[in-house]
């Protein structure tokens, strides 16, 4: 089924936000204790409360989701005590006393129908919503409520069509900021390091080689945004890491030793046909101004400078750039170049 996780291989717990960016990550390792600062509430409630750790408590700056997998009614009000509102799909089974119409039941009312209900636990206030789509979902949380109801579309088989069906807010609010796990998981599954190996840390090391470019690329999208350039200008999550690899493969690398040149060397070039070379690309800034193996060198050709804004011609070529700058009295193009 591939709805259904991995079933061989090794599972991380991560915290995203909804755009993706992971915050933190757990390595799951087997059974592990509570930490002493923290409640005892259930191994998949506690791996929650582990995440969640670093981030600035009793500010409410931060709303929690999670699946039934981490939910229980302990989970909602220690998020709460500590500052945290959060909201989650649940399993009725983890909330004794929590009553709902069965799908069948549900069925005679129509696609769309909703049943809510409030309780208090400990001072915190939790509400839980059933809605059936196709089939019944229940979710609890303690900031979100069934109103105002929203419509959504959703295709009808027996019609062949898209129709209109009510949807509580705490099930929108749940569908649009809840999947950021799974973005992450679509973005590294793109282009994948498949480099395989038996070695367990070798896989996790080049796991999270990809995590973190992805991470960054996905801050370097949030900057582009704040900063007002169009999204037609971003470059993408390819072109980030053709960057990302031309930088770790040039930076702070010497370029290639000088030395006399063999006599075969110096025959092949009496042999070669003079022609046009192809275009010289411009090296990535990180790769310019890392301020090593940068040394200017005189060559027979003159081509043109490639500093901005210089449209004089220059022998002077720097052999890790391997473009052409004027170094003159008159003119520095070649420092300015790598500042």
């Amino acid at each position: 089924n591939p709805m259904k996780p991995h079933k061989w291989g090794y599972k991380l717990f991560v915290l995203c936000d909804s755009k993706g960016l992971i915050h933190n990550f757990e390595i799951y390792t087997g059974r592990i204790l509570p930490a002493t600062s923290l409640p005892d509430i259930g191994a998949s409630s506690n791996v929650v409360l582990r995440l969640v750790e670093h981030l600035p408590r009793n500010e409410n700056k931060f709303l929690i989701y999670f699946d039934n997998w981490y939910s229980s009614p302990a989970l909602l009000v220690t998020l709460a005590n500590i500052g945290f509102q959060s909201l989650g799909t649940i399993r009725l089974g983890r909330f004794p006393g929590l009553l709902f119409s069965s799908d069948q039941e549900m069925k005679k009312k129509g696609r769309g129908s909703y049943e809510e209900k409030e309780a208090t636990i400990d001072g915190v206030k939790i509400r839980a919503v059933k809605w059936l789509d196709n089939r019944g979902v229940s979710l609890a949380s303690t900031f979100e409520s069934a109103c105002p109801i929203n419509t959504v579309q959703r295709f009808d088989s027996k019609g062949r069509e898209q129709i209109d069906v009510t949807c509580p807010k705490i099930v929108t609010t749940y569908n649009k900021f809840m999947g950021g796990v799974d973005l992450l998981d679509g973005l590294i599954s793109y282009y994948r390091i498949n480099l395989r190996s038996r070695k367990f840390y070798l896989r996790f090391f080049f796991h999270f080689v990809d995590v973190s470019i992805v991470n960054g690329w996905l801050l370097f999208r949030r900057d582009c945004q704040h900063n007002g350039i169009a999204k037609q200008g971003v470059m993408d999550l390819l072109a980030f890491r053709c960057e990302v690899a031309e930088s770790l493969c040039n930076l702070g690398a010497d370029p290639i030793k000088r030395g006399r040149p063999s006599t075969d060397r110096v025959e092949n070039e009496f042999s070669k046909k003079k022609k046009k070379g192809p275009c010289v690309n411009i090296p990535i800034p990180d790769v310019r101004k890392d301020g090593v193996g940068h040394w200017p060198s005189v060559v027979e050709d003159r081509q043109r400078c490639k500093h901005p804004f210089c449209k004089q011609k220059s022998s002077i070529m720097c052999e890790k750039c391997k473009v052409h700058l004027c170094l003159n009295k008159g003119k520095n193009c070649f420092v300015d170049f790598h500042l």
